[in-house]
Order: C-alpha cells, then sequence, then structure tokens
C-alpha cells in the first residue's frame, strides 16, 4: 500500500504554472513591469544591506535587523520573481515536481521567517527607548530562533502537503508553486489540510501581531513619561516607518483564507503584496526618512568619487 501510495505521488512529474494572462500582449506588458520593479526591488534592498555593511555608525541592533529584513526580502522575491518573468515571455510553463516543492519550501521559510523579524524589530525600538542596553547577542539569538521557526514550520507544511496523492491534472492556477494552489490538485480529500494550513497559518500570525501591538502600547506609554516635546516627536518619528510596515502586515493577515475557499485572484494579488510589492517598498518606507541611512548613502557617493 505505502509503495502504491509513493507512485501516485511521484506519477506527476511537473506543474504547469498558469500565471496572470493566457494574452501574450498583457504578458509582455506584465513582464516590464514586474521586470523594473524587481530590479529597484534588488538594488533598494542590496544598497541597503551594503551601506549598513560599510557604516560603521549603523552597527547597531536596529540596523542589523533592518539589514536581515533587507536580505529576506531579496530573498523572497529572487525565489519567485525570476521564474514569474521567464514564464511571462516563454511558452514553456512548468516546474518539475521537485522544483515545486523546494520553491515552496523555501518561499515558505522565508516568509514564516520575515513576520518573526517584523516582530522583533518592533520589541527592539521598545528596548532601546524603554531600557537603552546593547544586547548583541540577543540579537543573533533572536534571528537564529525566527530562521529555526521558519525552518521547521515550512517543513510542517510542506511534507503535509507533498504526502498526498498527485495523479491528476498538473495545472496550478498561480504564478508559482504555492501550497493552497497546489493542494487542488491533489486526489484526496484536503479538507482537514485546509484547516490544519489556516489553523498554524493564523496562529503564526496572531503571535507575532500580537507581540507587534504590545511592544507599540508599551513605546507609547514610555513615550508619554518623556518631558520634552522633542523627545516624544522623534520617538514617535523612530516608529512611524514600522507602523507603515505593521500595516502593511495587517492587510497581509486579513487577506489570509484557507486554501479551498481562496479565489486565484485574490491569491494572485496576496502573492504580489507579499512577494513582491511589499519587498519593494520596504526599503523606501525605511530609508527615505532615515537621517542616518541618508547620511551613509552620501558618504558612500563621496567615496566613490575619491576613487575615481
Amino acid at each position: 500500500m505505502h509503495s502504491r501510495g509513493w507512485r501516485n505521488h511521484r506519477s506527476i512529474t511537473e506543474f504547469i504554472l498558469l500565471g496572470f494572462s493566457r494574452n501574450s500582449r498583457i504578458n509582455w506588458i506584465l513582464f516590464f513591469i514586474f521586470l523594473i520593479l524587481y530590479l529597484l526591488t534588488v538594488v533598494g534592498n542590496g544598497l541597503i544591506v551594503a551601506l549598513i555593511r560599510v557604516d560603521a555608525r549603523l552597527h547597531t541592533p536596529m540596523y542589523f535587523f533592518l539589514s536581515i529584513l533587507s536580505l529576506l526580502d531579496l530573498s523572497c522575491a529572487t525565489t519567485t520573481v525570476p521564474q514569474m518573468l521567464a514564464h511571462l515571455v516563454s511558452k514553456n510553463k512548468t516546474i518539475s515536481y521537485v522544483g515545486c516543492v523546494i520553491q515552496m519550501y523555501i518561499f515558505l521559510t522565508l516568509g514564516i521567517t520575515e513576520t518573526w523579524i517584523f516582530a522583533v524589530m518592533v520589541y527592539d525600538r521598545y528596548v532601546a527607548i524603554g531600557y537603552p542596553l546593547h544586547y548583541g547577542v540577543q540579537c543573533i539569538i533572536l534571528v537564529v530562533s525566527s530562521a529555526l521557526c521558519g525552518l521547521i514550520c515550512a517543513l510542517v507544511y510542506s511534507l503535509c502537503s507533498m504526502t498526498l496523492p498527485y495523479s491528476g491534472p498538473n495545472e496550478i492556477n498561480y504564478v508559482f508553486c504555492e501550497i493552497p494552489a497546489v493542494l487542488k490538485l491533489a486526489c484526496a480529500d484536503i479538507s482537514l489540510n485546509d484547516q490544519v494550513d489556516f489553523i498554524l497559518g493564523f496562529i503564526l500570525l496572531l503571535i507575532p501581531l500580537s507581540l507587534i501591538l504590545t511592544s507599540y502600547v508599551h513605546i507609547f506609554m514610555v513615550s508619554l513619561r518623556i518631558r520634552s516635546t522633542q523627545g516624544q516627536m522623534k520617538t514617535f518619528s523612530t516608529c512611524a516607518s514600522r507602523i507603515t510596515v505593521v500595516t502593511m502586515f495587517c492587510i497581509l493577515v486579513m487577506y489570509m483564507r484557507p486554501g479551498s475557499d481562496a479565489s486565484p485572484v485574490d491569491d494572485k494579488n496576496l502573492t504580489l503584496f507579499f512577494s513582491f510589492i511589499s519587498a519593494f517598498f520596504n526599503p523606501i518606507i525605511y530609508s527615505l526618512q532615515n537621517k542616518d541611512m541618508t547620511r551613509a548613502f552620501r558618504k558612500l557617493i563621496v567615496m566613490g568619487e575619491d576613487t575615481q
């Protein structure tokens, strides 16, 4: 029975990703739009990592976590967008079974890790404002813990999905391999998987979101005890960029639904928001009003001119 089940799992050797549209003209337009956005995403996030790396004044917990977030955004976009771009202009829109599993696992790992990094970044602001102490070792522990949570949870998700039999249709109505879309092709009852995915997903989002909101409440209470108006404004301005990103995070939470209930259009919009648009806007949100990043960027430009 076990060997027969395994053959059923492997009866499909590749999947076909249907993408956004079957209209070639629309696909070419989308290709150039997404290509430009992807290149800007790579440059923006790469620049943040480089600036934090080369400027000693940015070697603080806050910027350490920001560099980790930029690396996650860059990796998340790179896991899905290049393949999406290739499929937009190619007639061959297939991905191997193994490639689908790997892509699904990596994307899940990065996404889950990023949700925890959001919470860690807000906690860092609370510690910096309420208890201004250096805690370098704790930074490493927090990042490693977030990564381990992502690795383990993504493994559970992937194993639960890919142990189902796939021996029927192999067309995925999606832009890349994502669990709810793949589950719809399983030749078995997936209601239990849907519920498990929804419950685990909700918990993985609810816990970080609760930590984020709790930390902001504490930050607000601490800021009220600051006597100077200038000090209060500095505290609120420091948190403004993170509040913007958390708002985007809340939008993601509101869109979360079980795989069988999610419409393909909503799924694709959510994918663009989480894996692409969010990665594009994060460097803008965190850098435009950040004097330290602006100063480091100007310093890098001056260094480049001096070398010439």
